[in-house]
């Protein structure tokens, strides 16, 4: 059986390592990852487009100063896509968040494991936490990237813009601006807890080293007379 410190300890990495699993839950299932602002303007309209969405649903709203404005969209991301590098760059940001949530998802199965059990030799202990806590962080932060990177420099909201309303052409585009909500920035919050979790276990080692060497001091420092009686 585990020490009480280490029960205590794996717990406290069980509890952060679940909380990224949570958190990741909610980043793929909430829409507010980003509002775009599009300017447009021809001949018969002048205002914008404001398009809100996160990775699988969005809504749209035209706030014109003069012209017949649309009335709100909602809308599936994926759909209006179609087959551009877009839809390709975008589906490849989903499929690294799944992939950080299942390595949070063995991340914490690790830790809970570590908390009942001693498979501290083997790869089920503290490496196996720290390469699934790794790995978690780093898919979210790369997915967090390439998201940016698909949006400022590939166009994203354009091109959903110009899907949406195929009336306004690119050509009627004036410029773009970006907020990027709550939904976004909580991949933050995940590789905030993914680091937790291994600086948790990373000083339970510390700690377990330490106890280790403090145990072999009075065999190293004893007189040799009275280890050899």
């Amino acid at each position: 059986m585990p020490t009480a410190k280490k029960t205590c300890m794996f717990l406290s990495s069980f509890l952060t390592s679940l909380g990224a699993f949570i958190v990741i839950c909610s980043i793929l299932a909430t829409k507010e990852w980003i509002s775009s602002t599009i300017a447009i303007s021809d001949s018969s309209s002048n205002g914008s487009v404001i398009i809100t969405y996160g990775l699988f649903r969005g809504k749209s709203v035209q706030e014109l100063s003069h012209g017949l404005a649309e009335s709100d969209k909602n809308f599936e991301v994926l759909g209006k896509l179609n087959n551009s590098s877009q839809k390709t760059l975008h589906s490849v940001v989903i499929l690294f968040l799944v992939l950080s949530l299942l390595a949070s998802l063995l991340s914490s199965g690790f830790t809970f494991y570590n908390s009942v059990g001693n498979p501290y030799q083997t790869f089920l202990g503290p490496v196996g936490v720290h390469t699934w806590s790794g790995l978690s962080a780093s898919f979210v932060f790369v997915a967090m990237v390439l998201f940016v990177g698909n949006t400022e420099a590939n166009g994203l909201s354009g091109e959903l813009a110009q899907q949406l309303y195929p009336a306004y052409p690119a050509s009627t585009h004036r410029g773009a601006t970006h907020s990027y909500g709550y939904s976004f920035w909580l991949t933050l919050l995940v590789v905030l807890l993914n680091i937790a979790t291994v600086v948790i276990i990373v000083f339970y080692q510390k700690a377990r080293y330490q106890q280790k060497q403090e145990q072999k001091k009075p065999v190293e420092y004893a007189p040799r007379d009275g280890i050899l009686f």
